[in-house]
């Protein structure tokens, strides 16, 4: 049997389990915004972001954090002495917003969450690049930075330690409708976009295989290059490709952010339909060390790394090499990767002769 995430102390069935029961609780509190006239959007429950209507404009919310690859960071900087933190906050926005732009609205304003051991933590050498990772991941998104929290939590945090987080709001273009998995259709092709790496999923895993290095984070890929520089590689924003296509009346249909879960991502749509996938994208050197130091079978390393896929946007049959062509021209590679069909909820990966049938991704 290969490793898999719950090796590394994430086990998705329980937090799964967890989510399912509190969304139950969430849709109970949907009717309260009706007073003042907002309507929640109660069919993007369990999707990435949630919208609600307020006065005919759509607005998305979204939180996410970086989880524990801030750790990361910081030790690569006492074996090294490389500032990486810039990278960090890059990767806590893009986590984010690229949430955000999975119902189709697009970023107004991220607000950041820095939660530190101590304030100590900010007389660092590399405590101003946080701020600055920030705000070029906001310019990236095109969004304002509108403020946020910065709790001291002794005690919680480590001394030296810090907890990235943040959340946004987004608008829908007029005269657009949102991405909703009730808009797929069969026939819609799936169009992946590259990731630059492990992006924001897979940190835990990165942690316990560096554990077991004799160089640590030092420790060099066949390309030269550390492992820990490598797992530092910043994520990759997608707001441009998502924001040029929504202007395009009905030719995005679906997104979906291709982080915890892996390529079952792609069946995140409450939907009884079948993805066929016949084509990857090249993964990561990174991406392929950790799932062979850990003698991850192909089924287990795909269900829980990101293998080079960062996003799956659902287009309209036809336009995948279009969208592909838009993809290239804000410098992101991309693969018109597949198809969706009528049948069985599932993902036929083709190329790895391995199917997730709809039990390998209960998140609703």
């Amino acid at each position: 049997m290969g490793s898999n995430y719950r090796d590394a102390g994430v086990d998705y069935d329980v937090l799964d389990q967890a989510k399912r029961e509190t969304l139950s609780l969430a849709r109970q509190t949907s009717s309260y915004p009706n007073y003042i006239g907002a309507k929640v959007d109660e069919s993007s429950f369990g999707e990435s972001a949630s919208l609600v209507d307020l006065g005919g404009q759509k607005l998305g919310f979204v939180i996410e954090c970086l989880g524990t690859k801030s750790m990361i960071a910081k030790n690569y900087f006492d074996l090294s002495g490389e500032d990486r933190f810039f990278d960090i906050a890059y990767d806590a926005v893009a986590a984010v917003v690229n949430d955000l732009i999975c119902v189709g609205a697009l970023p107004v304003m991220v607000n950041a969450y820095f939660a530190t051991g101590s304030a100590d933590f900010y007389l660092e050498p590399y405590a101003g690049s946080l701020a600055k990772g920030w705000q070029a991941a906001c310019s990236d998104a095109y969004a304002a930075w509108g403020g946020g929290e910065s709790p001291t939590l002794a005690g919680l945090i480590e001394k030296d330690g810090v907890e990235l987080a943040g959340s946004a709001i987004g608008k829908v273009p007029d005269d657009v409708l949102p991405l909703s998995g009730s808009r797929l259709e069969p026939g819609d092709e799936i169009v992946i976009l590259s990731s630059s790496g492990m992006h924001t999923n897979g940190a835990s895993l990165a942690r316990k295989i560096a554990s077991t290095l004799e160089n640590s984070y030092l420790e060099q890929l066949p390309s030269g290059t550390s492992f820990g520089s490598a797992l530092l590689e910043k994520s990759l924003i997608y707001v441009d490709i998502v924001r040029e296509l929504m202007t395009e009346t009905n030719i995005l249909h679906y997104a979906s952010h291709i982080t915890g879960h892996g390529i079952r991502k792609i069946m995140r749509a409450d939907r009884e339909l079948t993805y066929r996938i016949a084509k990857l994208p090249p993964v990561p050197e990174v991406l392929q060390f950790m799932a062979q130091r850990e003698s991850m079978s192909d089924f287990d390393a795909y269900a829980t790394l990101n293998m080079g896929a960062g996003f799956a946007l659902y287009v309209k049959a036809g336009m995948g090499d279009a969208v592909c062509e838009v993809a290239a021209s804000h410098g992101k590679e991309a693969v018109v990767a597949g198809i969706v069909e009528e049948g069985q909820k599932r993902i036929i990966v083709e190329p790895l002769d391995i199917v997730y049938d709809e039990k390998e991704l209960l998140i609703r």
